[in-house]
């Protein structure tokens, strides 16, 4: 249970699924389509969506590659949170957000899940959140013709090695979209 017990809810943070971030992502299709499921059950279940653009190397606010995928669809009045570092609590006003919210547990799903998904599960948990992984719903680019692992064994390796985070007094896991329940603590 989060130390942020004043912060009872829920919300799912959908990390820079943008045109110019997930245009050759692994299973880019199937990743989005599990993205919108997870997004739909948790406006089913009253549980904020938080939508997290980068604005770092071509993805200047308004440009094509800034946008989220036509894909996705967040509503009015959804939060958008900007960033420029990999963790999406650098610099920006997400915890406002969160706290606004009552939020003391966080589903992530986006992109890239070597980079800013990882970096924002980490940023997450040790600010004292409850953090969960939608383990279907995150995807990253090839990039092993630089030395990195493939985008298959990249995803694998997040969810393999998050299920079994842990630290005082904090929950973590991971959750496939089939299994997501937010009615569930």
């Amino acid at each position: 249970m989060t130390p942020l017990s004043e912060r009872p809810n829920s919300a799912l943070l959908v990390i820079d699924v943008q045109n110019g971030v997930v245009a050759n992502a692994w299973q880019r299709d199937q990743v989005l389509g599990n993205i919108t499921a997870a997004v739909a059950k948790a406006r089913a279940s009253g549980v904020p969506v938080v939508w997290v653009q980068d604005t770092g190397e071509d993805r200047t606010p308004g440009s094509d590659p800034w946008q989220i995928v036509p894909e996705l669809d967040p509503a009015d009045d959804e939060p958008r949170v900007q960033k420029q570092y990999g963790d999406s609590f650098e610099d920006t006003d997400l915890t406002d957000v969160l706290a606004a919210a009552s939020v003391g547990r966080l589903y992530v799903a986006g992109a890239q899940t070597d980079a800013c998904v990882r970096s924002t599960l980490h940023g997450a948990f040790v600010r004292g959140y409850d953090t969960f992984l939608v383990s279907d719903a995150h995807t990253t680019e090839d990039l092993s013709e630089w030395g990195a692992p493939s985008p298959d064994a990249v995803v694998a390796h997040t969810n393999l090695y998050w299920q079994f985070q842990d630290a005082p007094g904090r929950s973590a896991g991971v959750v496939t979209v089939a299994d997501l329940d937010f009615a569930e603590v």
